[in-house]
Parts: C-alpha cells; structure tokens; sequence
C-alpha cells in the first residue's frame, strides 16, 4: 500500500463536524490502494469533545502526535467562557464586553491565520524526520485552522513531494473572518498566505462549487470538489417523534436567525390549537443568544427544547426519530458555499429537511437535486408556511415521509473512491 501523511487539527476525541471528513476517508482508503498515517497534535484545547468518535478510528492506523502551544489555554485564565466560545466560533455581534473585544483583536492580528500557528515549525521539523524514514511522497493536510496548510507548505518547499490541501470551509471569505477586527495588515497578510497556500500545493480539494470559482480566480492550480457525505452503516433502532418534532443539530450561530421562520412557526401556532399541542421545537448544540432572544420574542418558549451538545452516535439517533430536520445559513454572500456536513446525514435519515439559507445557496442545490426536502431564503413567507402546514397535515396522517433519490453519490465511501483517483 502507498503512504500518505494526512496532517489535521481535528481528530477524536474532537467532537464536531470538522471531525467527520477525514475519519471517515481514513476508514474506507484502505479499501483503495493507501495507507494513511495521521498526524494530530499531543494536547490540543477542543472546544467540543465526542468520546464516543473514538470507537470509530480504525484499528491499526498509524497516528503520530506532537505538542502544541495555543493561547487558548492561557486566555481561559481570564475568562473560560468567552474563551471556549471564541474558540468555536461563537462570536457575539451584540453587546460584546471590552475583554471580549480585546481577545478578538489579538485573535485576529496576532495569531495569524489562527490561533494554531504556534504548531507550523515545530510540526515541520518533527514530520521531517517521518517523512525521511518512512518514504512518504505524499501529504494531505486538511484547514480549518489553515495554519495546517502552513505545515504542508513548508515540507513541500523541503522535499518537494505531493501536496494535497483540503479546505472543508473558505479562508478569507468565511463569515467570521469579518468579525476578527483585523488590521489592514493583518488582511493583507492573511490574503497573502491563502493566495500562497492556493498556489504552491499540488492540488486542492473543496467542498463546494461556489468555493471552486472564488478559489480560480486566485491560483490556475487544479481544485476538485469533493463535498462532506453520510455514512451508510447505521444500524441502530429508531422510532419516529410522536410530536411534531423540528430539529436543528450543530450550532446555531450569531447571524444564523431565520426571523421570519419563528415568525410564521409562531402564527401557525396562534391559529392552530391542534399545532400548538403536537408542536416541539429541538436545538442540539449552541444556541446564539440573538436566536434565543428571536425565539423568545415569538413566544416560542413552551415548544423549545435546548439539550445542548450531544454525542455524534446521539445525533444520528435524533436525526432519524425527528419529524422535521431544520438546517440553517447565515444570509450573505460569502456563506452561498457553505454545505454544512449534516446536510448528508440529514439526507441519509430520510425526513423531510425544513432549510433557510442565502439564494443560489450550493446546499440548497444539492437538497434539490437529491429531492430531500425545501428549500427558502430569509424573506420567504407564503410559501414557507404553506410547507410547514403540508407536512404538519401529513404528520396528522401518519404519512410525513421523504423518498430523496441520488444519494449514493454522497456516501462516504464513494466519496473516498474520488479522493483516492486525486491521490
């Protein structure tokens, strides 16, 4: 079998969907020709952990490990909780305190590209020494945080061997990079290290077509699209909500606030007596404290349910028992290419998906084309309503179901088949 060093952040017990990918591509690369060798750092500061991920590393797979210093750990001193929500992306747009904005700004113009940077020389020299040894002519490192890609760009420079970079999420384009407080600086410094990352890896993988075209435009180096997928194993029980379940799992961020979907749930609610019995609205995962105050301001609080984070084996569980699957973007320009990775799984469960994103939204296209589910922007309303009320009907029958077609081409194994023709 060909080695290949896979350098990532993220690994079990690293809970989260920036975990999913390339567990699962380690899983099924044997099966076509490639011995992965995972490289990870010793001690890293997850902000999400998921034990129960671990039971799903392959057995015998080769995982090196090296120290790593971040400020994280050192920022908890002063306040672990704006730290740990920071550190997974939760950034507040409201009502910021002055030691908030202060971690930001030294976030955003100190640690460049991210908080991992401190990881870059240290994982070069240490995966030198393995790469020598091991005959390794093959590297694959997977961002966010993209500083990875920093350790694939310097032992490109040092041994001249293949360089894959992965980006599971934009760079410089990604919703939160604005909310960084950067300097003009630190902007061009981090324009300047995509554009040389872009350029000096040998190919690049994406996750959507929308990040293809924004990435052509920066390097002539070939991009492919290879999107998140779903496992098709399941083999756990499931039985179907008796209420009529809307459920979002993952993280529902600042600025992911579909108001006029609270707004029409909320009217539903007020018309009907019989909706306003069976309804129950769940969020596993974090909650925004602007979505909460939209929820609240709709009158919503006697059908939430908030159960926080939960394990990955547990989402999949609930994925399958809700009746409805809520999946929600940020409504801009910059998220039309974002497809979240439990769109997959989502779609694997078989329920109606219940969407609200921006238009011309990449994930919006692929629920289209597989027939998944619906389909709105923020300022959908007539339409928006009259789904909800033809799935609540359904519901009432014992009849709410989905037939989603073309999904085989979203496994993970499949998936892993096109990965494998890159390498």
């Amino acid at each position: 079998m060909r080695k290949i060093l896979i350098i990532t952040y993220y690994w079990p017990p690293a809970g989260g969907p920036g975990v999913q990918r390339w567990l699962k591509f380690v899983k099924y690369l044997p099966e076509f020709g490639f011995e992965p060798i995972v490289y990870i750092p010793e001690n890293p500061n997850y902000p999400i952990v998921d034990v129960t991920l671990e039971k799903e590393v392959p057995s015998g797979i080769q995982i090196l490990k090296h120290k790593i210093s971040e400020p994280y750990k050192l920022a908890g001193l002063l306040s672990s909780k704006k730290t740990k929500r920071i550190s997974s992306g939760v950034i507040q747009t409201k009502n910021q305190s002055s030691l908030e904005k202060l971690m930001l700004w030294i976030r955003g113009n100190f640690f460049i590209p991210d908080a991992r940077k401190n990881w870059v020389k240290p994982s070069i020299d240490y995966l030198s020494a393995v790469i020598e040894e091991q005959n390794i002519d093959t590297v694959v490192t997977t961002g966010p945080p993209h500083s990875v890609h920093l350790i694939g760009d310097g032992l490109k420079n040092k041994f001249n061997l293949k360089w894959i970079a992965d980006f599971r999420d934009p760079w410089t384009s990604i919703g939160y990079h604005k909310k960084l407080k950067l300097s003009k600086a630190s902007q061009q410094k981090h324009k300047q290290l995509e554009k040389q990352v872009l350029n000096n890896a040998d190919k690049i993988v994406v996750t959507s077509a929308t990040t293809k075209t924004e990435f052509s435009a920066l390097t002539k180096q070939p991009i492919s699209v290879i999107t998140n997928g779903h496992d098709t194993d399941y083999k756990g029980e499931s039985h179907l909500d008796t209420q009529f379940t809307i459920t979002h799992i993952g993280s529902l961020l600042t600025g992911r606030n579909p108001t006029n979907l609270w707004k029409i749930i909320s009217e539903i609610a007020r018309e009907d007596a019989v909706f306003r019995t069976q309804l129950q609205l769940e969020f596993l995962g974090v909650v925004s404290q602007d979505v909460m105050d939209s929820l609240h301001r709709y009158e919503l609080e006697p059908y939430i349910k908030f159960k926080g984070y939960v394990s990955h084996a547990a989402a999949v569980r609930k994925q399958r028992s809700s009746q409805v699957l809520l999946l929600i973007e940020i409504d801009s320009e910059e998220t039309k290419g974002i497809i979240p990775g439990k769109l997959f799984e989502y779609m694997s469960a078989q329920r109606p998906i219940l969407a609200v994103g921006p238009n011309d939204w990449d994930a919006g296209k692929v629920i289209a084309e597989t027939e998944s589910g619906a389909v709105f922007d923020y300022t959908s309303n007539s339409e928006l309503k009259d789904v909800i009320l033809k799935w609540f009907k359904a519901f009432k029958n014992d009849s709410l179901s989905i037939a989603s077609k073309n999904l085989d081409k979203y496994s993970r194994r499949a998936l892993t088949e096109e990965l494998s023709k890159l390498l």
